[in-house]
């Protein structure tokens, strides 16, 4: 092979490089934002001191606040599944009166993604009967299904019941 072949080939060969390179650089460029580091188990686990803290404003619409607006609550101490904003609302309208303090005993916590996390376990309540003033213990078990919605946290399902051997 002469000089010149040889340097014509490498000249090839290094425009062919140049090529792949730059369009491999415009791939990575237009594949889209870099996604969120995922959440710590501890992140998720405390978005129920946000949620709890908003029970404590005796406000329904700041609870509801916490939920997407296509989220579906299956809550304690009512038979009807709740699958909108107002229909949320309304059951903490009715639950709110109660002074209700909640405090987890167990949690697991799954992360499945940087956009969605599962808080399962069991939590108690503290209620209080507004009329008599007497406070009376609640064992519940629990699911909250969070997603990350135009960055914030929301409840997209929240599932709680009372415990069947409690």
């Amino acid at each position: 092979m002469t000089r010149r072949t040889m340097s014509k080939r490498a000249a090839a060969v290094t425009v062919t490089t140049v090529l792949a390179l730059g369009s491999l650089g415009t791939v990575a460029a237009t594949a889209g934002p870099q996604h969120d580091a995922k959440p710590s188990k501890k992140q998720i686990a405390a978005l129920f001191d946000g949620w709890n803290a908003a029970l404590k404003t005796g406000d329904p619409e700041k609870v509801a606040d916490r939920y997407a607006p296509d989220a579906v609550l299956l809550p304690t101490v009512s038979n009807k599944i709740r699958t909108d904003r107002a229909e949320i609302v309304d059951y903490f309208e009715h639950f709110l009166p109660n002074k209700p303090v909640g405090k987890k005993v167990e949690t697991i916590v799954n992360v499945l993604d940087s956009n969605s996390a599962i808080d399962t376990g069991i939590y108690e309540f503290t209620l209080t009967d507004p009329k008599t003033g007497d406070k009376r213990v609640v064992e519940a078990r629990y699911t909250y299904e969070y997603e990350k919605r135009a960055g914030k946290w929301l409840i997209v399902n929240h599932h709680s019941s009372v415990m069947p051997e409690g």
